[in-house]
Order: structure tokens, then C-alpha cells, then sequence
């Protein structure tokens, strides 16, 4: 294990030791808060250009899945074809794993990957310090290796436009209903749970022009980066509420795409929700709920159009979880309710989706 060090923009130091591929590297760094999940979090295309700290203790225990594909070309365990994040910090490495899926050590598929590990940083010290200050640029340093070039603002970055399908994909070919699903980063479960609805799925660029498209209903997916970086989406958003009711739904970068469109802003998180508990009430309800999030940016609820209305609230920090529009079935989340690895308590907002087709 070679020694490697993170640091911060601000210039405070972490040294530890390196488990993946060692090759310096730079990026926004972020802490994620959840107890599992790794080989899901680190093949979301939401991580492009960040290095994710995990703040629960111990890490690999229980290996890497095999990274096998389905028929209809979805992998099988993970949420996309390849890792998306730039590295993984870690606490404590474990060496050794034990699992019935387990089909090698993450050391090893970093390395197949080129993505650093890095273990041996104190996790804690590093998360109090984002929170305090709010996340950060960093990168990593290898004794002996030469540092990596100095690397852009991550919110100068259109990261959607670098993680997004640039080619039509369909799944689920002939089904019964047409759903187009915008690209901004999709996982791979936000398509899995629209497939087994019985939809068709059309699969389309961040940035192409649906709206004289065949479809009954419009998904906006996840993805990396500020909204305010996909203006092209948001006016391709408004074109299509302007010709048509068809039901729209969005997840994550969906929700704050929506809200663009129906006029609201967008502010940066001082360190974003990324964690498996976060909790929601839908407005209006004593319903709670436990969700998985991923986001650095959350919509400005106060300035939503006046036919728009909040549709769930964060329960830790007040800020908005979803929107929806008072007479259209138009709605989104701000957290995953595929939720894949979990918890998958609000499931349902596929459903809703559906029955308004």
C-alpha cells in the first residue's frame, strides 16, 4: 500500500494508504452516509468528478458482485456499466470478504477500473470539516507520483452532458404504454422499476427534442452536476408542458429540472443529502418516510410558479424533497424511491406515475 494523501482546497491534510489504483486524482469531495451500498454508489453516474468519503467504519467486508448484464442490457447489481465516481475514501479496508454474491475484493475491481481507494483517513474528522465549511475541491497525492493538473470548479462542469446516452435506447420494445426517460445519469433501477410496470422504455439524451415524439407519458432521471448547467433540458421541459398534459415525473436531478421549468431557482447545498435515512413528509400528511438521496443542490421552493406546490419536505433541514403542479399530473422527488440499495419505502411514486398514463 503506497502512502497517499488527500487534500483539501482550503489546504488541510489527510494522509492514509492506498487499496486501489494508484494514479493521482482530483475532484469535489463529498460524504456519503450510508452503512452499505458501496457498489451501488460508486456505479451511479450522480458521483462524476467527486471523491466519495464514506463515513461508516468498515468497508469491502462483503466484496463486489459479479458485473453481469441482463438481457435487456441492464447489469444485473450495479446502477450503470462502469464506476462513475473519481475515488473512494475509506476509514478502514477490509482485506478480507465474505459473501454469497461476492465475486472478487473491491481493492481488485478499483484496480480493473483505475478508480484510487484510499483507506486509513479518519472519515470523522474529514466529514466534520465539509460540514463546517461545505464541500470542497481536493485531490490525492502518491508518494512518488507527480500531481495531477490543477482540475476545474466542479460547478463549471456540465457533467450531465458527460455521463448522458448519446444515442436512442429502448427497453421493454412494444409493451403497451410509451414512456420517454430523459437521460441525465440514470440508474440503472429507475429503469429496471419502470420495466417491470409494463412501460416501454425510450431512453433519450439529456438534450434531445422529444416533444414530437410518440409517447404517453416523460421521466427525467437523476444525474451529476448543477441544473443550472442543462438549460437545453429545461427549455425541451417547458416546450413539452406547453403543448401537453402527458404525465411528467421526475427523480433527483428530474425534480430540480421540473422546478426549473416551472420557473423556481436553484441553490447549492452547503454539503448536500447523500445517505440512505434521510427523512421526508409529504406535504399536507403526517406521512414520514426514509429515503435515499444523492444530491448537491436542492430547489428554492418559495420560488416556484404559483401553480406549483410542494410535494415533500426534508425533515432534518426543511429543504424541498418534490414539487408537483396543482391541476397537471406533473410531479418529481428530490430522493431515489428506487433506492437502490435501499430503503425502498417510496416505491410508490412509480405507481403514481403509471395509474396517470
Amino acid at each position: 500500500m503506497k502512502d497517499v494523501t488527500l487534500v483539501l482546497e482550503d489546504g488541510t491534510r489527510f494522509k492514509g494508504k492506498s487499496f486501489g489504483y494508484d494514479a493521482p486524482v482530483a475532484g469535489e469531495v463529498v460524504f456519503n452516509t450510508a452503512m452499505m451500498g458501496y457498489p451501488e454508489s460508486l456505479t451511479d453516474p450522480s458521483y462524476a468528478g467527486q471523491l466519495m468519503a464514506l463515513t461508516y467504519p468498515l468497508v469491502g467486508n462483503y466484496g463486489v458482485p459479479r458485473f453481469s448484464f441482463e438481457e435487456n442490457g441492464l447489469p444485473t447489481f450495479m446502477e450503470s456499466d462502469r464506476i462513475y465516481a473519481s475515488a473512494i475514501i475509506v476509514s478502514d479496508y477490509s482485506e478480507e470478504y465474505s459473501h454469497w454474491n461476492a465475486h472478487e475484493s473491491l481493492a481488485d475491481w478499483l484496480r480493473r477500473e483505475k478508480v484510487p481507494g484510499v483507506t486509513g483517513i479518519d472519515t470523522r474528522q474529514l466529514t466534520k470539516v465539509l460540514r463546517e465549511h461545505g464541500v470542497m475541491m481536493g485531490r490525492l497525492e502518491f508518494e512518488g507520483a507527480v500531481c495531477c493538473d490543477e482540475v476545474a470548479a466542479y460547478e463549471s462542469v456540465n457533467w450531465v452532458d458527460r455521463v448522458s446516452c448519446k444515442d436512442i435506447i429502448k427497453y421493454n420494445e412494444g409493451a403497451g404504454k410509451k414512456v420517454v426517460l430523459v437521460d441525465c445519469g440514470v440508474k440503472a433501477n429507475i429503469i429496471r422499476c419502470l420495466i417491470n410496470r409494463g412501460v416501454e422504455v425510450i431512453r433519450v439524451p439529456w438534450n434531445y427534442d422529444y416533444t414530437d415524439m410518440d409517447f404517453d407519458g416523460l421521466f427525467l432521471a437523476n444525474g451529476p452536476g448543477d441544473p443550472d448547467m442543462c438549460e437545453d433540458a429545461v427549455n425541451i421541459i417547458r416546450k413539452q408542458m406547453s403543448q401537453s398534459r402527458k404525465p411528467i415525473c421526475g427523480i433527483c436531478m428530474g425534480n430540480q429540472l421540473l422546478a426549473k421549468a416551472g420557473g423556481a431557482k436553484i441553490y447549492k447545498l452547503k454539503y448536500g443529502h447523500r445517505s440512505h435515512n434521510q427523512p421526508v413528509r409529504e406535504v399536507g400528511t403526517n406521512h414520514c418516510y426514509v429515503t435515499s438521496q444523492n444530491h448537491g443542490y436542492a430547489v428554492d421552493a418559495a420560488t416556484l410558479g404559483r401553480e406549483w406546490r410542494e410535494l415533500f419536505v426534508n425533515m432534518n433541514d426543511g429543504s424541498n424533497e418534490g414539487i408537483r403542479h396543482q391541476t397537471n399530473p406533473w410531479f418529481s422527488s428530490q430522493f431515489h424511491p428506487e433506492a437502490c440499495s435501499g430503503p425502498v419505502d417510496t416505491e410508490f411514486m412509480f405507481d403514481r406515475f403509471i395509474e396517470a398514463l
